[in-house]
């Protein structure tokens, strides 16, 4: 079986393994802020340096979930959607990942020190350090940005959910069923649904 024929499997764990690391990275440390004062640092969570970061996630799990029982037109939907997520994201996350902004700290050093203003931020602040959390993170949208260009480009090859539980009949189309209840009894025998 080659990788087209098992998209959707390959597909849907992809979603899923980018919404869900995305989600547990949500409660992780992302940023480290060593105070001017000499202060004890002070842990940012991915929650607090990327307020999106955990209803994207959680969407992109919703995506996944979805996409393993959705017909082709959908298919397509949820590869744009998850696509336009990881680019969001990956758009979001790069500025941690390479030189953490002042903003990205900014509510939670308030909200430890109680004050405000770039200015007296920038005095309390002495340095930002980002952890591992936003690199994996960074990955996971890249993985998933594949993962939707892979939907859009294998969905129309992905076989039909429920065939194996189709009969011969059903599956060419036949829907008639008789109108006398002894045959309807006599096809239900034979496998064959009556009331379709």
């Amino acid at each position: 079986m080659s990788l087209f024929e098992r998209g959707r499997s390959t597909s849907v764990l992809a979603f899923i393994a980018a919404g869900g690391i995305g989600v547990i990275s949500s409660t992780q440390t992302w940023l480290e802020v060593h105070r001017a004062d000499g202060a004890e640092p002070l842990l940012v969570s991915g929650a607090h340096a990327l307020p999106l970061l955990a209803p994207l996630t959680l969407a992109v799990l919703a995506l996944g979930a979805a996409l393993s029982i959705v017909g082709p037109v959908l298919r397509y939907v949820f590869g744009v959607l998850a696509a336009l997520a990881a680019v969001a994201l990956g758009i979001m996350t790069l500025p941690l990942v390479v030189d953490p902004p002042l903003s990205a700290v900014a509510s939670s050093v308030t909200e430890a020190t109680g004050l405000a203003g770039e200015a007296a931020l920038h005095d309390v602040v002495g340095s930002i350090a980002p952890s591992v959390w936003p690199g994996i993170a960074f990955a996971c949208w890249i993985l998933l940005l594949l993962a939707s260009l892979f939907v859009m480009v294998s969905a129309r090859r992905w076989k039909a959910g429920g065939r194996r539980y189709r009969t011969a009949d059903s599956a060419h189309g036949v829907a008639d069923g008789p109108l006398d209840a002894v045959e309807s009894w006599d096809d239900l025998s034979h496998g064959t649904d009556p009331t379709r």
